[in-house]
């Protein structure tokens, strides 16, 4: 019971955090759902021991009754056979006293039994009341346990989601994407490069065919104008 006024008194808003801070809130709460079961076990117990003690005090005041409405009978017989003449009328009326007189005392005690009767009966609804509020109690706990286990589940998963979020390096991560995107400038730059280097890099023998791509005409004045260079026009003449 202890137990459950410290944890449940906690403000709905505190909850959460008292529930962290302990090592495990379910076997903590299973524990103190047992307690009260322990709890109720003893108080009907208890109960069921009043209860007992009243129902003998019940019959203790019913048969005293009996006693006392036996002794006053008794009294008026005697006193009837000391009128008839059964009895001495002195002898009668010393009987019929002593009758009396344990009707008193029987009476007495009837008051005594039945103070005791009305404790031991007045024991039995705070008993009662006691057993009824712990049945509550473990039924309210055991629907509450239900919705903890939802929640420390919940909970779990989402302290474990965001411990993998927050072990994530941002800021590496960043570096790491424009470390990527310097290195796809850098693939492009190379590939134009290549490009260039391709339109250069062309043969002689591609450089001769495009310098000797010229028309019939001018091939032949390219000849005459060598020949006359050369000499070679005056000795053919």
């Amino acid at each position: 019971m202890n137990f459950f006024k410290r944890l449940f008194k906690i403000g709905q808003s505190e909850a959460n955090s008292a529930i962290d801070k302990m090592e495990d809130p379910i076997k903590m709460t299973e524990q103190g759902i047992r307690d009260l079961k322990l709890n109720l076990e003893k108080s009907l117990e208890s109960l069921a021991q009043v209860k007992a003690l009243a129902i003998r005090a019940k019959n203790d005041v019913e048969e005293l009754t009996y006693k006392s409405q036996d002794y006053e009978q008794k009294a008026v017989l005697i006193l009837k056979k000391g009128q008839n003449g059964d009895i001495e009328v002195s002898e009668a009326d010393r009987l019929a006293k002593e009758a009396l007189m344990k009707k008193e005392e029987t009476n007495h005690k009837i008051g005594m039994v039945k103070k005791e009767e009305a404790q031991f009966n007045d024991s039995v609804s705070k008993l009662e009341h006691n057993i009824q509020e712990i049945k509550q109690n473990i039924s309210k706990w055991e629907n509450e346990l239900k919705t903890l286990k939802a929640r420390v589940k919940v909970s779990k998963a989402t302290k474990n989601l965001n411990k993998q979020m927050a072990d994530i390096d941002s800021a590496s991560t960043v570096a790491m994407l424009e470390r990527m995107k310097e290195k796809v400038k850098q693939e492009e730059a190379l590939a134009e490069a290549y490009g260039e280097i391709a339109k250069s890099s062309k043969s002689i023998d591609q450089e001769l065919s495009e310098a000797a791509d010229v028309t019939e005409t001018s091939a032949e004045e390219s000849l005459s104008k060598l020949k006359e260079k050369l000499g070679l026009n005056s000795k053919e003449e």
